[in-house]
């Protein structure tokens, strides 16, 4: 299961996918979690400054 983003509370700051060891987040108008890269370990909930993603 890949993590996902609270669209309402992300503010595409970057910190999650520079969080991610897989490269499964691009930032666009809000964060964007690629699922077949996404290894549901939880770097980017723990580095969401907005608490935007949940795993």
């Amino acid at each position: 299961m890949a993590a996902k983003v609270n669209a309402d509370s992300c503010v595409a700051c970057g910190a999650c996918a520079d969080a991610c060891p897989n490269g499964a987040i691009t930032i666009e108008d809000v964060a964007v979690v690629d699922a077949d890269k996404c290894v549901d370990c939880g770097a980017c909930v723990d580095a969401c400054p907005s608490e935007a993603i949940t795993d």
